[in-house]
C-alpha cells in the first residue's frame, strides 16, 4: 500500500449515541493530520448536526470513495442515502442499519487496501441485529470477516495495563463449558504474538487468572484450574510463552500485582473488564488482536443518557485513534525487521531492546 500518510477509517456507529461527538472533538485538533489521515464512514448530515452541538469550527470533505480523500481535512464517505431522523439518546432500527452499512463499507475498503486501520465508534448491539449482522459485537463480526473461529482476541489497553479475555460476549453460565485446553493455548499464543508485533515487547510476561474463587483453592472451589488452565499454561510454556499463574482475580488486582506483567489473560468478560474499567475507565482502548487488520475502539458504549448534550469525554476515542496509528506503524516495522531477523534476534538475546 503506497500512500503519502497512514489512513484510518472511522465507522460512525450509532448516530444517536455519542460517537459523532467524541470523534469530532478528537478531529477538531489539527495536530491529528500531522500523523495520519482520518476518514469517517457515516453520514455528512449527521456530522454537520453534531458539529453544531460541540461548537467547533471545522469543515468536511465529503467524498464518495476513499481514493478521493484530502490529507489535511476531515473526510466523510457518505454511506447513507436515506433521509435521517437524528434523535440523540434514542435507539432506532435505522441507526442500527446505518451503523452496519458504515462498518461494511469500511471493512470492504480495508480489504481492498484503501485504508490502513479501522476505529469503530460505539454501536447498539440490539438495534444493529439483522439478517446480515447476527453477532454479539464488533469483535465477533470482524473475526468472521477476516479470520478463523476463535482467532480474534479482545484486549483492553491503557498504557501498560493490557487485559485480554479467553471468552468474550457469551452468557456467564456458558463460560466453564467453553474453556478448553486448546482454546487457552490459542489465546495465549495470540496474546503473546500481539504483544511482540503490535506493542514491541520482545519477551512478554503474561499473567493468567483462574476461573474459580481463589483460583480453585486446589480443587476446593473448582477443578478447572488444575484440569484445564494449568495444563494449557504448560503447553504454552513449551512454546516459549512466558506465562504465570493461576492467580485469583481479586487478590491479583487488589495487591496491584498486575503491574508486574505485560498483559493479563482473564477467563471471561467481566473478570477482566470490571477491574480494567475500575482502573482506567475513560482512558482505555478496545483492541482486537489476532486479526490481519488493525481495529480499535473506545472503551465505552453509546451513552444515550448524555448523547447530544456536549457532555461526552473524547479521551478514550482519541486514545483509540492514536493506538490504531501506533499499531499500524509497529506492524510495518515488525514486517521490515522480520525480513532479515538474524541481526535483531542476536540483539535481543544479548538483552537489548526493540527500538
Amino acid at each position: 500500500m503506497t500512500r503519502e500518510k497512514i489512513i484510518i477509517g472511522i465507522t460512525h456507529g450509532d448516530f444517536n449515541g455519542i460517537g459523532y461527538e467524541v470523534l469530532l472533538k478528537t478531529l477538531s485538533d489539527s495536530r491529528v493530520y500531522d500523523h495520519f489521515t482520518p476518514v469517517i464512514y457515516g453520514s455528512a448530515r449527521a456530522a454537520a448536526y453534531y458539529k453544531k452541538g460541540i461548537e467547533q469550527q471545522m469543515s468536511f470533505n465529503v467524498v464518495s470513495a476513499a481514493k478521493d480523500i484530502h490529507h489535511k481535512r476531515i473526510n466523510v464517505i457518505n454511506c447513507v442515502d436515506e433521509e435521517l431522523k437524528i434523535e440523540p439518546g434514542i435507539s432506532s432500527p435505522l441507526a442500527g442499519k446505518m451503523a452496519f452499512r458504515a462498518l461494511e463499507r469500511a471493512t470492504d475498503d480495508i480489504k481492498s487496501g484503501l485504508i490502513h486501520a479501522i476505529v469503530t465508534a460505539p454501536i447498539n448491539k440490539a438495534n444493529i441485529q439483522s439478517e446480515n449482522f447476527k453477532f454479539a459485537g464488533h469483535t465477533e463480526y470482524l473475526e468472521q470477516k477476516f479470520t478463523e473461529h476463535n482467532a480474534a482476541l479482545m484486549m483492553l489497553v491503557s498504557n501498560n495495563l493490557r487485559v485480554a479475555v479467553v471468552t468474550g460476549h457469551i452468557p456467564l453460565k456458558e463460560v466453564s463449558a467453553k474453556i478448553t485446553v486448546d482454546l487457552i493455548v490459542q489465546k495465549l499464543e495470540t496474546l503473546n504474538n500481539s504483544l511482540i508485533r503490535d506493542f514491541k515487547i520482545p519477551k512478554p510476561r503474561i499473567a493468567v487468572l483462574g476461573l474459580n474463587p481463589h483460583a480453585g483453592d486446589e480443587g476446593v472451589t473448582g477443578t478447572e484450574e488444575r484440569e484445564i488452565i494449568i495444563p494449557a499454561m504448560k503447553i504454552a510454556e513449551n512454546k516459549n510463552i512466558l506465562n504465570f499463574g493461576t492467580f485469583a482475580a481479586d487478590g491479583f488486582f487488589g495487591s496491584e500485582a498486575y503491574k508486574d506483567y505485560d498483559a493479563i489473560l482473564a477467563m471471561y468478560h467481566d473478570q477482566g473488564l470490571v477491574p480494567f474499567k475500575t482502573l482506567a475507565m475513560g482512558e482505555g482502548v478496545n483492541f482486537t488482536a489476532g486479526l490481519p487488520i488493525v481495529r480499535t475502539s473506545p472503551d465505552h458504549g453509546t451513552a444515550y443518557n448524555i448523547a447530544g448534550k456536549n457532555a461526552a469525554n473524547e479521551n478514550s476515542f482519541r486514545q483509540a485513534l492514536y493506538m490504531a496509528f501506533d499499531i499500524v506503524c509497529n506492524r510495518m516495522w515488525y514486517n521490515e525487521i522480520s525480513e532479515n531477523p538474524i541481526k535483531q534476534e542476536a540483539k535481543l538475546e544479548r538483552g537489548g531492546k526493540i527500538e
